[in-house]
């Protein structure tokens, strides 16, 4: 794994030494920032499900100022710290060891209206909807937030969830989806 483009273009990014966990590919990440950047002159993004922080580590190197990760496995949150302290992103990030769930509440009370918020959960844990609600529930989201959800290709998202519409959806090889959602109020 690695960086692909902007600021840490090619450096390398350690995974995560467990199956619990499957790294976007390189691949598919360059082809979903191409979609949603390809770089970003400024913003805050959310990284639930971070794994090795793949996806907020690229959101970084293209111009986010600010990435929140939260993941629940200790080994996951210990590969994300060690990664954005060799790319020297601590001051630009956080990194929480907790359910996705539980993390939202504490996040709203901290007044933080998300840019980005990237949702890649274990594939065999349909969660999306209820995320998706949350979210806003929390007023975690404001009328330009995209949420970017990496799903199983054989799973078909929603085209409407609540107060969020479905404005793209892409599969990529036989297995990996990405569903891009916005909001209706926009």
């Amino acid at each position: 794994m690695r960086v692909i483009a902007g600021e840490f273009k090619g450096r390398p990014i350690k995974s995560v030494s467990n199956r619990l966990t499957r790294p976007t590919s390189d691949k598919v990440k360059e082809s979903l920032f191409n979609r949603i950047g390809p770089f970003f002159h400024q913003g805050i993004g959310l990284d639930l499900f971070a794994g090795s922080g793949g996806l907020g580590i690229e959101a970084l190197s293209r111009g986010l100022d600010h990435v929140i990760f939260v993941d629940q496995q200790k080994q996951a949150c210990d590969s994300i710290k060690q990664n954005i302290q060799t790319l020297k992103l601590t001051d630009r990030s956080e990194v929480y060891r907790n359910d996705a769930f539980r993390a939202l509440k504490p996040l709203s009370k901290r007044d933080i209206q998300f840019d980005f918020i990237f949702l890649d959960p274990p594939y065999k844990k349909n969660v999306y909807e209820k995320l998706l609600n949350q979210l806003y529930d929390y007023q975690l989201t404001h009328k330009q937030t995209l949420v970017i959800c990496e799903h199983d290709a054989n799973l078909s998202l929603p085209k409407a969830v609540g107060e969020w519409q479905q404005v793209r959806s892409e599969t990529y090889g036989s297995q990996i989806a990405i569903s891009l959602y916005e909001r209706k109020d926009v």
